[in-house]
């Protein structure tokens, strides 16, 4: 979610349905996310929702649908203060500053925007794009996230990248200059990378961050290209010890130069975490807006799960006549709702409040299950009450949620 996945005076704004982690002044956390869903060219790694159009976008008749969605949206989830906006997909670095102007201001139109609001916007670091940063300033954006995925050419030629790693470094310096927060994304567990590779690499990387770092795997996803090659045995990410041993090298290191990790993948010094992603790990409630968007809005005391079409002009006709592009709209149960919250709370280093996930269920978590798991050394209880996954147990995060949730 960290890329895509990437207004309170109704009485939502107190209700119990939106309690749990709050902003210091006591109100909960509410996003929104637009996706813009175009790219240069599709990375071979790579499965959002992004799409290669070789003739000019309409960037004017975009502007229009985003603005009609958010006033649909706005209206089905009114009174709702924004803290967090995030341009994500995609590429919204090719929108010309002027477009991501006009969407902010339709934001602004139909929910009010907080004061101290986060506006996020996801770029490529290639010369032409980092030429808008300041434009995206004057635009309202006040935090950019920079997809620099490696600071050596051969690695980003074999990403599919359009960049070099010297024009990656140039636009981190830019974004500098222009933003007062920025961040950039780094891909490892590469083919043949070894672990002293990485520590050089991330050294390196960290010297150029201000405040925050997004460190992934790199993950062989169904129906990429390189899903195909992998399948073919041309394609051979590091074995598992060695994947284990990058983890391992990446916490470390990070935890030494004031970056521990707040969140399995996301690193920050203190108080410079992602707030919007947050929204999403918190399990607050956040609008989707645009094509493939996907959302959680509380409406008459129910969590609904959105999504819209994933086709650019298709969700373009969709919203020109209905006002929103929304293909899936499903109200979540209790147990569906509680999961979800299980699944993205424990993902954090904060980890989750054993009490909100009971007020959710309808039921406690399994003491027996919590005891085990505490003496295999998995998760730990602060003193507080709050669970949360230790650094042994990461690693094995997705059997540590399932044992909980079962």
């Amino acid at each position: 979610m960290s890329r895509a996945e990437r207004h309170h005076a109704t009485p939502l704004g107190a209700s119990r349905a939106r309690r749990g982690p709050q902003a210091k002044d006591g109100k909960a956390a509410f996003g929104v996310y637009v996706h813009w869903p175009f790219c240069l060219s599709k990375c071979p790694y790579c499965d959002f929702n992004s799409h290669v159009r070789h003739a000019p976008v309409d960037e004017s008749r975009f502007v229009r649908a985003f603005a009609r969605e958010i006033e649909t949206t706005a209206a089905r989830a009114p009174g709702r203060e924004v803290r967090s906006i995030f341009l994500g997909g995609g590429t919204p670095s090719l929108m010309q500053p002027q477009t991501v102007g006009a969407v902010l201001d339709a934001i602004g139109k139909h929910w009010q925007v907080a004061r101290e609001v986060e506006v996020t916007l996801e770029a490529n670091p290639t010369s032409v794009e980092a030429t808008r940063f300041h434009g995206y300033r004057i635009a309202g954006v006040n935090r950019v996230s920079l997809g620099v995925q490696a600071l050596d050419d051969a690695s980003l030629k074999a990403l599919g990248r359009l960049h070099t790693a010297r024009e990656a470094l140039e636009a981190v310096a830019i974004a500098r200059t222009a933003f007062e927060r920025y961040s950039f994304d780094l891909i490892y567990a590469r083919p043949e990378q070894t672990p002293q590779m990485w520590a050089s690499e991330l050294k390196q990387a960290i010297s150029e961050a201000a405040e925050h770092l997004s460190l992934y795997q790199l993950t062989i996803e169904e129906g990429t290209p390189f899903f195909g090659l992998h399948a073919a045995g041309k394609l051979r990410p590091p074995d598992e010890a060695t994947a284990r041993a990058l983890y391992d090298v990446t916490q470390e290191i990070c935890a030494h130069e004031g970056l521990p990790a707040y969140e399995i993948s996301n690193h920050a010094r203190a108080g410079a975490e992602c707030r919007h992603n947050l929204v999403y790990w918190r399990g607050e409630e956040y609008a989707g807006i645009g094509p493939g968007a996907h959302g959680r809005l509380d409406i008459d005391g129910v969590r609904h799960a959105t999504a819209t079409e994933k086709r650019p002009e298709a969700w373009l006709m969709r919203v020109e006549s209905s006002g929103h592009g929304v293909v899936t709209d499903d109200c979540l149960n209790s147990e569906e709702r509680a999961d979800e919250f299980l699944l993205m709370g424990l993902r954090l280093a904060e980890g989750i409040d054993p009490r909100r996930y009971a007020w959710l269920a309808g039921r406690e978590l399994d003491p027996h299950r919590i005891a085990m798991l505490r003496e295999e050394g998995a998760i730990a209880v602060d003193a507080d009450g709050r669970l949360r996954v230790t650094k042994s147990g990461f690693p094995v995060l997705d059997a540590v949620v399932a044992d909980l949730a079962a």
